[in-house]
């Protein structure tokens, strides 16, 4: 009997071992398959590139030398740019590029030996298709000299484009489209940067009026921009070509990058606050009665109890960003005492070495909780034991508070306006026109993303109608974005008031400096606020004041390890915001 079992054991492994050879010589059979069908197409589809572009090139060779050029072109012809064509079932895109040509042999430019730039025309055909492994491209280049062999000078200037990025180093094969709508016939080229980044179009007709766009896939976008009634002062303007003369302009393109904002009332200081009025923010109690606006001990005058206590219900605080501090308000006649405490959410008393004096008690308000931790502690109860040695007295207490900062909390729905430095022009009244600017609202969930944008420097600002001023941005305005980049900017937002001061400060190398001691002054107003982790200091409901109308600001800025700065001619007016450099 074993010796049958273990034959049908190995009977049904050498059925599973089989199966699985037998899947993957099928599974190598259906990819060689696969590959050779490939192969057969892709060969069946070049041949059709390659026929396509022997016959542009055919067609160009039976032209006259005069009439090689493109619609649109430098030079100008009748032969389409591009054009899309069918062949065996296979749709193919042709580009007939034609260009004026400065050879090399006799010298370029102004160093030609003979001084004609214009030696001979290149055509170039490219033929394209798409295939399973994505879009294939086949290209060949043909030299067309002057039929009597002597170099004809044309009348025209160069346009040279240089195309680099953010560091200026050169980015080939960049997308060069120059267009001029004012000239008969116009121009409507495209054109791509050599390994180089250096785009050259010869015999350009002289004029005016000649708007160029440099693009390349994944990055950003640069060109020259027209007259209009809003950019009266466009910056780059189009460009102009003079005859014989050469025309050069560069672009900035770079890899694009991503910013998303995140935005959210700033730290607040909150209250808890019981006055006793009943006993329903009380958990426990013993031996004390309250109600009324006070807790005292049980009893009468000449019976009161020797000893009560109560503790409160546990202080729960959404968006709980600090603990400050416990103050109360109490009545302790001789010979009676109250002693407070604070506990955790089990009613645990807090150590000695969390909260110093805990154990012992405290008698003086207020006590200071800056010290606990809201992640140990993100509850809290406070507690007092009321005593007293005379039955004739009791100590009373009227009202316990405890105080925090509450934040950052998430705010959605924000309507907020953004804009980089870059400039593409000026209105007549002087205004900047920049390049990217945007008037966006943050989700549901207190976001908005940009995707794709470009590097610059980035500033925020909320309009009046939301109620809000900018508190605090991390990281601070202006927000630098570099290419290829990923970043989450923070915006802490305060209700809105008439006038406010938002200070940032920073080193000489423009770098934050967190925690530094701001103190802002002038007559009947005093106040200091220590810079958050970004650097930066709010001062808000304040009154207008400058050097030109009188009463100015002081403001006094301290770190440790830098100079202090101190200037008395701080003004503001409305949303004001100040750098401060300290060395």
């Amino acid at each position: 009997m074993l010796g049958r079992e273990g034959e049908r054991g190995a009977t049904l492994l050498d059925v599973v071992v089989g199966s699985a050879l037998m899947t993957l010589v099928f599974t190598g059979i259906v990819g060689a398959f696969q590959l050779s069908v490939d192969a057969v197409s892709n060969n069946k589809a070049r041949a059709g590139a390659i026929a396509l572009t022997n016959e542009r090139l055919e067609y160009i060779r039976s032209l006259s030398y005069d009439a090689i050029g493109t619609v649109g072109g430098i030079p100008s012809g009748a032969m389409e740019q591009t054009a899309t064509s069918t062949l065996n079932d296979v749709a193919y895109t042709r580009r007939t590029f034609v260009s004026y040509e400065d050879d090399p042999s006799d010298g370029t430019g102004g160093a030609d030996s003979n001084g004609v730039v214009v030696d001979y025309k290149a055509a170039k055909v490219s033929v394209s298709w798409n295939s399973r492994q994505g879009t294939r491209t086949i290209t060949m280049v043909t030299r067309i000299s002057p039929p009597t062999g002597i170099e004809v000078d044309v009348p025209g200037g160069t346009i040279v484009i240089h195309a680099v990025d953010s560091m200026f180093q050169p980015i080939a094969n960049a997308q060069v489209r120059i267009m001029n709508v004012s000239l008969t016939p116009s121009i409507d080229l495209t054109t791509y940067t050599d390994e180089l980044g250096v785009a050259t179009v010869i015999g350009a007709p002289a004029g005016a009026g000649y708007a160029v766009v440099v693009t390349k896939a994944g990055l950003s976008s640069a060109q020259t921009y027209g007259v209009t009634a809003t950019n009266t002062n466009p910056i780059p303007a189009h460009l102009g070509v003079a005859l014989y003369q050469t025309t050069a302009a560069t672009f900035e393109i770079d890899v694009l990058s991503n910013l998303e904002i995140q935005t959210f009332k700033a730290l607040e200081e909150d209250v808890w606050t019981d006055s006793f009025a009943d006993d329903t923010s009380v958990a426990t109690s013993s031996a004390v009665v309250v109600g009324g606006g006070t807790v005292q001990l049980e009893g009468v005058m000449g019976s009161y109890a020797a000893e009560g206590e109560l503790t409160s219900n546990a202080l729960s605080v959404p968006y709980l960003s600090r603990w400050k501090e416990l103050s109360w308000n109490e009545t302790v006649p001789a010979g009676t005492d109250i002693v407070y405490h604070v506990y955790d959410s089990s009613y645990d008393l807090i150590p000695n070495n969390e909260l110093a004096g805990n154990a012992g008690g405290f008698t003086t308000s207020p006590v200071n909780l800056t010290g606990l931790s809201t992640s140990t502690y993100s509850l809290l109860r406070v507690g007092a034991t009321l005593s007293s040695a005379d039955p004739n007295e009791t100590p009373v207490l009227n009202a316990w508070s405890v105080t925090y900062d509450v934040g950052p909390e998430p705010l959605p729905n924000l309507d907020f306006e953004i804009h980089g430095a870059k400039i593409i022009g000026s209105a007549s009244d002087g205004s900047l026109i920049y390049k990217y600017e945007d008037e966006l609202t943050t989700s549901a969930q207190a976001t908005a993303q940009l995707n794709n944008i470009e590097w610059d420097l980035y500033t925020m600002s909320v309009p009046a109608s939301t109620d809000y001023d900018i508190a605090s941005s991390c990281p601070p305005q202006p927000l630098g974005i570099i290419p290829a980049t990923s970043v989450v900017a923070q915006l802490y937002l305060s209700p809105h008031t008439a006038n406010s001061l938002l200070v940032d400060v920073r080193d000489a190398t423009s770098a934050i400096i967190p925690n530094a001691t701001v103190q802002l002054s002038r007559t009947s107003y005093d106040t200091s606020i220590a810079a958050d982790q970004c650097g930066q200091a709010f001062f808000m409901g304040l009154s207008a004041g400058s050097v030109g109308t009188g009463n100015p600001y002081t403001i006094e800025v301290s770190a440790s390890g830098y100079t202090s700065y101190t200037s008395s001619e701080v003004n503001v007016s409305g949303t004001t915001r100040l750098s401060v450099i300290l060395n």
